[in-house]
């Protein structure tokens, strides 16, 4: 499982030029699946990915956490983070979970952070919806937390 974290101001997912989803001061986070990811691994990433302290105190200093600060999420489902781009030039995906497994740990992980945080504080895209995603990057501040590293 993988989870790219952008510490932003705001953030926004549309769908169909609906805004389904947005937030203010949080993370955006793209949210990839494997085969083999379970609800062990994200409640792993997902622990991590909230102890993160990487909002700046009063001293302007990276330490504070998304709770700290009050901050939301914006969960998107994100596939492309499988792509295997070792052979030619078009990516291969292979290596992303089945959309019905992709689907269910995303669901799972959506609702385990809405347990945590609250239902207002956490916004979602829509699973397997064509998205335009909008983002006002803070720093920028990107973090990559990958299962097979932790």
């Amino acid at each position: 499982m993988k989870f790219v974290i952008q510490r932003v101001t705001e953030a926004s997912v549309e769908v169909e030029g609906q805004v389904i989803g947005q937030i203010g001061q949080g993370f955006l986070v793209l949210v990839g699946v494997c085969q083999e990811d379970d609800a062990m691994v994200a409640d792993k990433l997902i622990r991590k990915m909230l102890g993160l302290r990487i909002f700046r105190d009063g001293q302007g200093k990276t330490n504070l956490s998304l709770d700290s600060v009050s901050g939301s999420l914006l969960l998107v489902s994100q596939f492309t983070l499988y792509a295997d781009c070792r052979k030619g030039n078009r990516p291969s995906f292979l290596n992303a979970g089945s959309p019905e497994h992709a689907e269910a740990l995303y669901d799972y992980t959506v609702s385990s952070c809405r347990s945590i945080l609250g239902d207002n504080r956490v916004a979602t895209g829509s699973f397997g919806a064509e998205m335009k995603v909008s983002l006002v990057n803070d720093g920028p501040f990107t973090i990559i937390l990958d299962s097979r590293e932790l």
